[in-house]
């Protein structure tokens, strides 16, 4: 005799639509690793009781609806009691009811440590005395990690050179946009290869290249986008003139200047110093004509020694 789920399976087109059955219009966005709520409710009628409640999550078929597929089952309640015999492998453990909230008609599915893998359309189909369905998307996201930027070449580089700049971020989902742009903010869409390349749990790692001729002073920015969560990371890279080498031309300049202040400096010295001796030879000069005035000049008068009255007297009285 066929399973119960079967004949509801096989008698869903003839009673669909009879339970009134509310599940979210929009997706359900749940993150990577994190838990996700499925929201179905229906109104209990009077007199309803959890005996009379059979309940199944799956996840539908592309090709049908109404498909049954064990290996697709998520979850199914009946005669008050979980049944799980026929669950798929990929929902061991990872399934639960809020049992406490069946009475009053929330048949809300719990799908805990969600992946990759989990992303698509599940059904909720419920009956009670009648039975109806309706389904629930649910889509997955994972934030990209922040984006790291590397220089190749960064060293001796000088203005005109050729440069990648490579973007790297990981870990995110689904598959993001990169934007390059310049310092002015202006978007760089040529000489861009974005690859990206998905690991064993499904999420995504980033690599975008843009290959630039150096320019002092310039700023680079890698900006990633997750469409989904409306996430937005960057990360910016500055070339400055103290990356970039002299050119042969600049060399030779500096050296020329440098020799020409150099020798200017010389001369300068030069013409001090020459002021300087000219200046005490003057000065030597000046002092010898000085002394030629005192010995050639007009005689001195020689100075007499002052005679005291008492000498003025004896002498008079001498002539006397």
């Amino acid at each position: 005799m066929p399973g119960p789920w079967l004949l509801l399976g096989l008698l869903a087109p003839a009673l669909a639509g009879t339970v009134d059955i509310q599940v979210p219009e929009e997706p359900v966005v749940a993150l990577f690793g994190r838990d996700a709520v499925l929201r179905c409710s229906f109104a209990p009628g009077a007199g309803f009781h959890l005996a009379q409640l059979s309940l199944m999550w799956k996840k539908t078929s592309l090709h049908s609806a109404f498909l049954t597929d064990t290996k697709q089952l998520v979850h199914s309640f009946a005669e008050g009691r979980d049944q799980l015999a026929d669950q798929g492998s990929g929902y061991a453990n990872r399934t639960a009811l809020f049992y406490e909230e069946l009475p009053q008609g929330n048949v809300s599915l719990l799908l805990q440590r969600v992946q990759i893998a989990d992303e698509g359309t599940f059904t909720c189909f419920v009956r009670v005395q009648d039975y109806s369905s309706a389904a629930v998307t649910l889509q997955v996201a994972a934030l990209y990690s922040k984006p790291s930027l590397n220089l190749e070449p960064s060293k001796g580089l000088k203005p005109g050179d050729l440069v990648a700049l490579t973007c790297h971020a990981a870990h995110g989902y689904p598959a993001a946009t990169v934007l390059w742009q310049d310092g002015h903010g202006h978007n760089l869409t040529e000489n861009v290869t974005t690859s990206q390349v998905a690991n064993g749990d499904g999420l995504f790692a980033l690599r975008s290249v843009l290959r630039v001729a150096v320019e002092p002073q310039s700023t680079y920015s890698c900006l990633v986008r997750n469409p989904l969560l409306r996430q937005e990371a960057h990360a910016s890279v500055t070339i400055t003139g103290q990356h970039l080498a002299f050119p042969a031309v600049a060399l030779w300049v500096t050296v020329g200047l440098a020799v020409c202040i150099l020798g200017l400096l010389g001369a300068l010295a030069y013409v001090c110093r020459k002021k300087i001796r000219q200046s005490c030879r003057e000065e030597e000069q000046s002092g010898g004509l000085e002394e030629q005035d005192e010995e050639g000049g007009e005689p001195k008068t020689a100075l007499q020694p002052l005679t005291s009255p008492e000498n003025k007297e004896g002498k008079e009285q001498e002539l006397d």
